[in-house]
C-alpha cells in the first residue's frame, strides 16, 4: 500500500490540502454555479432538467458533465457531458463508472469531491495546478453540485471544469515570439475579453500563473520572458461578488511590478473601467482625492501608460497621473448602433446631468455630421450629496423626438431612469439610453424594470450579471469594445495615432 510519504507531490498535496475557493475564477463556472442556485429555490437540492442555459452560454452548459452515484463508496456513473468529462478522467463514454476512469488521479480528485458534496449538501469548488514533466501546464478549477431527482436525496452530482492553460496551449513558435516584442495578458474575469483583444489583435494571450492561497492571498507571475518586450494587460477593475474592486486593483499592481522586475521594457495597464475614479475632487471638508491616490500607486509600481475607456471625468484623469493616459470612448461605438437604427426619425441628445454635457455635446456632433440632419439637445439638473439625488429641471426639445441619453455609466440606475422620465413628460416618441459601463448595483433592476426606456445600450466593458440581462430583456444591447482596445494596443505598440482612432472608431 502506497503510504503518504511515498506519494507523488501533487496527490499528496490533494490530500494534505486540496484548495477549495470561495468562489470560481472562470466566468463559466460562476454562471453554472448560479444558475444551480436559482434551479435549487430551497430544495435538498435542484433537478438537473431545472438548470438550463441560454443559446449564448453554451460554452458554459459544454464545460459540465453528471454522474448518478451507486453505493456507499462515492462511485457513479456517468449520464451526460462525456467530451467534458474526459478533460478530467481521459476516455469516457456514457455510462462508464468513476472507478473505470483511465485516469485515475482525477478520479481521485473527483470521488473527494462526491464525498464532500454528499456529507455537506452543498457545491464544492476546488483548484489545482496541473503539471506535466515537472512544468506546471495549467491551472484547473473544479465546481461539483448535488442534485436530486426524486427532492429528498443526493442522488447525483453536476460537475463543472475549468482549465486556464498556462504553457501548454498552441503557441507561437520560438522564432515569432523572439520576433515580436509585444506581450498581452489578461487577469481574473477579464480572461474572456482579453481573449477577444487578442483575436482582434491577431495575437495570443501570453500565459500567466495567478494562484490563490487559502487565505485569500495570491501569487500572479509571466511564464514567458518579457525582458525588453512591451507588455500590456488587460483587465477591467469594476468590483463583483467575487472580488472587490480594490481586490482587482491590488492585483494587477502586483503583476505589473512582477513585469517590470523581469525587464519588461514598457508596461501598458488597459483597464476598461477604472476603480474610484468617481471621486475626483474635494465636495466636502477632508474629502479623499481617490483618483489622485490610484494614480500614485500605478507610479509607484512602475506603470509607464495607463488606457482607460470613457473615465468620469477625463481632465480629472488626465491631471491625476504623471505617467502616460491614454483615454478612449465609446462615442463612435454608440453612433453606428444609431445611425444603423434610427433611420429618419428626429434625435436629440440628453445629458442626464451638467457635468456630463460635454460628452452629450461631442456625441451630438458626431450625429450630426453622420446623420448629415441636425440633432437636437437637451439635460437634466442634477445634485447629488451624501447618496441622495435632487433637481428636477429639464430643459431642452425633445418633443417627438427619440431623445438618446449618454453617460459614461450605470450604477444604482437613478439617474437614467429619472431623465428617460422627464423626457417622456417632455413629449419624447421613444428613450434611449447609451452608456459606456454597466456597473449596476443590486438596486439597479427595479430602478430600471419599469424605467420608460426602450432600448439600453453598454458596451461589455463590465461582465454583465445574468439578473440585470433578465431584467432588462429585449431593451439590452450590448456593444463590444474589444476592436477598440486591440486597434489602440496596436497603434501604441506601432506609435500610431489615437486621435485618428477616436475620431474614425476602430
Amino acid at each position: 500500500m502506497t503510504t503518504m510519504a511515498q506519494t507523488e507531490p501533487p496527490l499528496k498535496r490533494l490530500f494534505d490540502r486540496l484548495d477549495f475557493a470561495p468562489q470560481p475564477k472562470r466566468l463559466e463556472l460562476d454562471l453554472i454555479h448560479e444558475r444551480w442556485e436559482a434551479a435549487r429555490a430551497g430544495a435538498v437540492a435542484p433537478r438537473r432538467s431545472a438548470i438550463s442555459f441560454a443559446p449564448e452560454e453554451r460554452g458554459a452548459a459544454e464545460t459540465l458533465f453528471v454522474h448518478r452515484f451507486e453505493g456507499p463508496d462515492d462511485d457513479g456513473v456517468l449520464t451526460e457531458g462525456a467530451s467534458a468529462a474526459a478533460m478530467l478522467l481521459g476516455p469516457y463514454r456514457i455510462g462508464d463508472r468513476l472507478s473505470e476512469a483511465g485516469n485515475r488521479r482525477g478520479a481521485v480528485r473527483l470521488r473527494r469531491l462526491f464525498k464532500e458534496v454528499r456529507r455537506t449538501g452543498q457545491p464544492v469548488l476546488a483548484q489545482y495546478t496541473s503539471a506535466e514533466r515537472g512544468r506546471d501546464r495549467a491551472i484547473v478549477e473544479i465546481l461539483v453540485a448535488p442534485l436530486s431527482e426524486d427532492g429528498s436525496t443526493i442522488d447525483s452530482a453536476l460537475t463543472a471544469i475549468s482549465a486556464h492553460v498556462l504553457d501548454g496551449a498552441p503557441r507561437r513558435t520560438t522564432r515569432e515570439t523572439a520576433e515580436s516584442s509585444l506581450a498581452l495578458f489578461a487577469l481574473g474575469a477579464s480572461i474572456s475579453a482579453g481573449e477577444d483583444v487578442a483575436q482582434a489583435l491577431g495575437a495570443e494571450l501570453a500565459p500567466l500563473e495567478d494562484r490563490e492561497f487559502e487565505d485569500g492571498e495570491y501569487k500572479i507571475r509571466p511564464l514567458e520572458n518579457v525582458r525588453g518586450r512591451d507588455c500590456y494587460i488587460v483587465f477591467t477593475l469594476n468590483g463583483d461578488h467575487i472580488a472587490s474592486s480594490a481586490d482587482k486593483l491590488c492585483k494587477l499592481l502586483f503583476f505589473v511590478g512582477a513585469l517590470k522586475d523581469a525587464g519588461a521594457q514598457c508596461v501598458t495597464a488597459v483597464t476598461p473601467y477604472l476603480c474610484f475614479a468617481r471621486k475626483d475632487r474635494r465636495t466636502k471638508p477632508r474629502d479623499p482625492v481617490t483618483t489622485r491616490y490610484v494614480a500614485q500607486l500605478f507610479e509607484a509600481l512602475g506603470t509607464d501608460r495607463v488606457v482607460c475607456v470613457d473615465v468620469h471625468n477625463i481632465a480629472a484623469f488626465q491631471n491625476a497621473f504623471r505617467c502616460e493616459t491614454v483615454h478612449l470612448d465609446a462615442q463612435a461605438l454608440f453612433a453606428r448602433h444609431v445611425l444603423a437604427n434610427i433611420g429618419d426619425r428626429p434625435v436629440a441628445v440628453v445629458s442626464p446631468d451638467l457635468g456630463g454635457e460635454k460628452r452629450a455635446e461631442l456625441f451630438r456632433l458626431r450625429l450630426e455630421r453622420m446623420l448629415k440632419r441636425p440633432v437636437a439637445k437637451a439635460f437634466m439638473d442634477k445634485y447629488r450629496s451624501e447618496g441622495h439625488v435632487v433637481g428636477d429641471i429639464f430643459a431642452g426639445d425633445v418633443k417627438d423626438r427619440t431623445a438618446i441619453i449618454i453617460d459614461d455609466l450605470i450604477a444604482g440606475g437613478g439617474t437614467v431612469a429619472r431623465t428617460a422620465a422627464a423626457c417622456r413628460a417632455n413629449g419624447a416618441a421613444h428613450v434611449w439610453v447609451a452608456a459606456t459601463h454597466g456597473v449596476f448595483s443590486e438596486k439597479a433592476a427595479s430602478a430600471l424594470k419599469n424605467a420608460p426606456i426602450d432600448q439600453l445600450i453598454i458596451t461589455d466593458s463590465v461582465r454583465l450579471q445574468p439578473s440585470m440581462a433578465a431584467a432588462l430583456g429585449d431593451r439590452l444591447i450590448v456593444v463590444s469594445v474589444a476592436g477598440l482596445l486591440a486597434e489602440a494596443i496596436r497603434r501604441l505598440h506601432a506609435n500610431g495615432s489615437i486621435t485618428q482612432l477616436l475620431e474614425d472608431g476602430p
